[in-house]
């Protein structure tokens, strides 16, 4: 069972959390699904993700819950992962079964455990540290749903795929290349794409009104910033560092 958000005094406060065994059985059950509302998401939240976060506080309001109840986004996103992933290895693996391990590993590290560990991380980081104190008992204590968590790392992940997976692929011929230029330009889409996910990390707890210090999600912009030129100095290209990993 993934961890649930309860910080009581008392063990009677630990309990799971009704929600996910509902948003698991419903990952099965495509009629369930809104999959127009969800595509509607992917788009706004490349273009314009703070009305993304604006609906999020419409959902708490008429359902009492920050983290959507719908696992049509989750499941989107990994087809679409996987159809990427089949994309790199027809262009690049020669071996049928590598591929598959290939599309595998990437679906499940790369978007599902990740995933996972950086929502327990950030779920654990903004109840412990970044909740507002109750000012009264009379108060009811608000805390971070961990499907919310995990919520906020899905919508940040998906304009990075649409960066390092659909972008970086149809340029990748010329990011494989050696040159100041391929690097240069496999270190700028790197850059934007992992900045534009802590910017989207930031805005997902930003929104919550219980939370303090919410700025400490874009610390993380400033480490690449820094980073960015030294990459360049040393000749460093991600894009055939990463390339040969999978395809060596």
């Amino acid at each position: 069972m993934l961890p649930t958000v309860s910080k009581g005094r008392t063990p009677s406060n630990v309990r799971s959390n009704p929600v996910l065994p509902q948003y698991l059985r419903r990952i099965v059950k495509w009629q369930q699904m809104d999959i127009e509302y969800t595509f509607w998401q992917m788009l706004h939240l490349c273009t314009s993700p703070k009305v993304v976060y604006q609906h999020t506080k419409y959902h708490k309001q008429t359902k009492n819950q920050w983290a959507r109840d719908d696992p049509a986004f989750v499941v989107i996103c990994s087809l679409l992962l996987v159809v990427a992933t089949s994309a790199y290895c027809a262009a690049y693996d020669h071996s049928v079964g590598h591929a598959i391990f290939t599309i595998l590993s990437v679906l499940v590290f790369h978007f599902l455990v990740a995933g996972v560990i950086l929502a327990t991380c950030c779920w654990f980081l903004t109840n412990t540290y970044l909740r507002e104190e109750v000012p009264n008992s009379h108060v009811v204590e608000q805390r971070v749903e961990w499907l919310y968590a995990f919520d906020v790392h899905c919508n940040s992940f998906f304009p990075m795929f649409v960066v390092l997976y659909v972008i970086h692929y149809f340029v990748s011929p010329l990011l494989v290349a050696h040159g100041f230029i391929p690097v240069l330009l496999s270190n700028l889409l790197f850059m934007a794409a992992i900045s534009y996910y802590h910017y989207l990390n930031f805005l997902g707890y930003d929104v919550l009104p219980f939370l303090e210090r919410t700025t400490f999600f874009l610390y993380p912009i400033g480490v690449v910033i820094i980073l960015f030129p030294i990459f360049i100095l040393i000749g460093f290209n991600p894009t055939r560092y990463v390339m040969s990993i999978y395809f060596s």
